[in-house]
């Protein structure tokens, strides 16, 4: 494992899939965090925001029915709270993301990881 490089992963998404392999073919076994299963906390999602550059809102899955259901396209969140609401939810955090000391990226496409590495 490259103790540098972390993707934060969902199995079931061809993209982090696809982003994952891509890390490998590279020679980097990176520290894979099935998200789903172990959600980061709000200290450490807000970390890969700022290494993204990018608000709660940005990094939100706007298109999952459960962003609807909660009633966030009514009502969108101030960025604080939606921070809260993607660590209650991890469903709604874009994927795949990978953090390296050079920063972070958005694996969509998966070859946006590139410069990072």
């Amino acid at each position: 494992m490259d103790a540098n490089v972390t993707i934060y992963h969902n199995p079931r998404c061809s993209k982090s899939r696809q982003t994952l392999q891509l890390l490998r073919e590279r020679g980097i076994e990176p520290e894979i965090i099935e998200y789903l299963k172990t959600p980061p906390d709000e200290a450490t999602l807000g970390r890969i925001l700022k290494q993204l550059g990018l608000s709660a809102h940005e990094l939100t899955r706007t298109g999952e029915s459960l962003y609807k259901e909660l009633g966030l396209d009514q009502h969108p969140p101030s960025d604080m709270r939606m921070l809260r609401v993607l660590v209650e939810n991890p469903k709604l955090i874009e994927r795949p993301i990978v953090v390296t000391p050079q920063g972070a990226a958005i694996g969509r496409p998966p070859e946006k990881i590139l410069k990072l590495l």
